[in-house]
């Protein structure tokens, strides 16, 4: 069956710290809770995914609808600056996966689907900031691409905890998986998975079978 891989996205320090270009309130509040997954998923050598952004000093790549703020602020992650670095107690490992994204999802215009297909995951656990944005964004394209997601419901954050708690519900009124990092640490070093794409599979033959007997 499909191995399932941990996702850390956008925690930077232009995101994460007190008033640092785009910071996201609650973002500093959760890194303990990746940390902790962090930590457990490499003792049991889960594939770890650390997605962020890299932006042009100049904005041309910036989004439309951010390059105003962008300017305002005086740049915010930009490649070779102190805030476009990962939070240090999150910083990634020899072995771990590096994605820069210059939009909301992580799978936007960025290798992540093909290395995911290619290393043979089928479950992802996403976890970092913010949670209606990037998280969901991610969750949403992981979902059309028929990836199972799991969602670490302390290990995400947004500007509020209102803003986090209601796309966390519509998240899983899709049949998103929601777990704390203590139910993610203690299911190690197996995360439960579904396996949904094989059932339906299965459903689909017998279903075939059943229509068209063989003669």
């Amino acid at each position: 069956m499909g191995k399932t891989a941990f996702l850390i996205i956008d925690m930077q320090k232009d995101f994460c710290l007190p008033e640092a270009p785009f910071e996201v309130t609650e973002a500093i509040t959760v890194v303990p809770y990746i940390k902790r997954a962090l930590d457990a998923c490499r003792i049991h050598r889960i594939p770890i995914f650390h997605v962020f952004r890299y932006y042009r000093a100049d904005g041309s790549d910036v989004e439309l609808t951010r390059y105003d703020d962008f300017i305002k602020a005086g740049g915010g992650c930009v490649q070779g600056t102190k805030g476009a670095e990962i939070l240090d107690e999150l910083e990634p490992i020899e072995g771990e996966y590096l994605i820069i994204k210059q939009r909301w999802s992580a799978f936007f215009q960025t290798e992540l689907d093909c290395l995911l297909k290619r290393l043979g995951i089928e479950q992802i656990v996403v976890t970092g900031v913010q949670t209606p944005n990037c998280i969901r964004s991610t969750v949403w394209d992981a979902n059309s691409l028929d990836y199972e997601v799991i969602v670490l419901t302390d290990g995400t954050g947004a500007k509020s905890t209102e803003i986090h708690n209601a796309n966390l519900i519509d998240m899983k009124n899709i049949g998103i998986k929601l777990m704390t990092t203590d139910e993610l640490i203690k299911s190690l070093p197996i995360i439960p998975k579904e396996n949904l794409r094989q059932k339906i599979q299965f459903k689909i033959e017998r279903n075939k079978t059943k229509l068209f007997p063989l003669r």
